[in-house]
């Protein structure tokens, strides 16, 4: 299948509606029938304001990054973003073409049309 990676980064600590906007995420994309995502916390990095954060035991929590990713169609990920919009959440994404599919599919997995990719292709 055809589609896109779409990862988001997010403060760990930012919230919508009183929720953590990482497991917000993840709960919309469940809601829209989204077959699965992920949330990983950064150990360091810089954004925008070009201040190095580092993951140290006694620096406040709240300042690292939470990326939240998923391997999505293009109809899902033009869901997402509506959704992003329509909440008024701002946050920085990355959309990226991806092909993807599964191997020896069970009944009711995405498959790639039982085509499998050639060697050395993604």
């Amino acid at each position: 299948m055809n589609g896109c990676f779409l990862r988001f980064y997010v403060h760990e600590d930012q919230r919508i509606h009183r929720t953590l906007l990482w497991e917000w995420l993840l709960q919309q994309a469940n809601k829209l029938g989204i077959r699965g995502g992920s949330a990983f916390r950064a150990m360091a990095g810089f954004g925008s304001h070009h201040v190095l954060h580092e993951d140290h035991f006694f620096e406040l929590a709240g300042t690292l990054t939470v990326e939240v990713e998923f391997i999505v169609t293009d109809d899902e990920v033009d869901q997402l973003l509506a959704l992003l919009r329509k909440e008024n959440v701002r946050v920085f994404y990355a959309r990226i073409p991806a092909v993807f599919g599964v191997i020896n599919p069970k009944q009711g997995d995405p498959t790639n049309g039982g085509v499998l990719p050639k060697e050395g292709s993604p």
